[in-house]
């Protein structure tokens, strides 16, 4: 199978839901192999655009957080109050060193 430059969708949501799809699609197991592998390398590297784009935004977000003097300021995301009780869950801010 030949490679193909694969463009990426234009949104974070519209990989994920593309990649929803295909995952459906492959599930339902109407699909031959041929087209089940064309799905699969798609969904590869829909998987592969998502997670760098999550990376990137990850990475912003610690640029956003640092404290005056370099070190990262870390707040745990707020869970729902079911959650939270739950899992336990401390309201607490960490400080990580750099």
């Amino acid at each position: 199978m030949a490679k193909k430059t694969q463009l990426p969708p234009k949104t974070f949501e519209e990989a994920l839901a593309e990649l929803e799809q295909i995952l459906a699609e492959i599930e339902a197991g109407e699909l031959g192999l041929e087209e089940s592998l064309v799905k699969y390398e798609r969904g590869n590297f829909l998987i592969h655009h998502c997670r760098g784009v999550l990376n990137t935004a990850e990475e912003q977000i610690e640029l956003l957080s640092k404290s005056a003097d370099g070190g990262l300021v870390s707040t745990p995301m707020q869970e729902p109050a079911e959650q939270r009780s739950i899992a336990g869950g401390s309201e607490r801010s960490e400080r990580v060193e750099q």
